[in-house]
């Protein structure tokens, strides 16, 4: 009986701690937001392959929560400002940063 109460004890410990790894911080992302975060990412980059004012291999694109960073190359200041703007309507993105450099 001893046996059977001490694996369940250990048992529940590690549970307990696996479900406290997936806990989201404020510098790290739960299981469910990096899903939504990759979403969001697929969909900005789609948006941007979609569109011939920017090009969607120059930009790279990252989420952090709902916080898309655009980063690279573009070809004028009116492709950065599209690039902006196509990322901002997407559905889940709550803030856009816009870190791209003119060629």
């Amino acid at each position: 009986m001893k046996i059977a109460q001490r694996f369940i004890s250990i048992l529940a410990a590690v549970a307990t701690l696996s479900l406290a790894a997936c806990a989201p911080t404020a510098h790290r992302q739960g299981t469910g937001e990096y899903i939504d975060d990759a979403v969001i990412t697929s969909k900005v980059k789609a948006a941007f392959a979609a569109d011939p004012t920017v090009k969607a291999t120059e930009v790279k694109v990252d989420t952090f929560k709902g916080t898309v960073q655009l980063s690279g190359f573009v070809e004028s200041r009116e492709s950065a400002q599209k690039a902006v703007q196509l990322a901002r309507e997407v559905q889940g993105v709550r803030e856009v940063h816009n870190n791209t450099s003119i060629k």
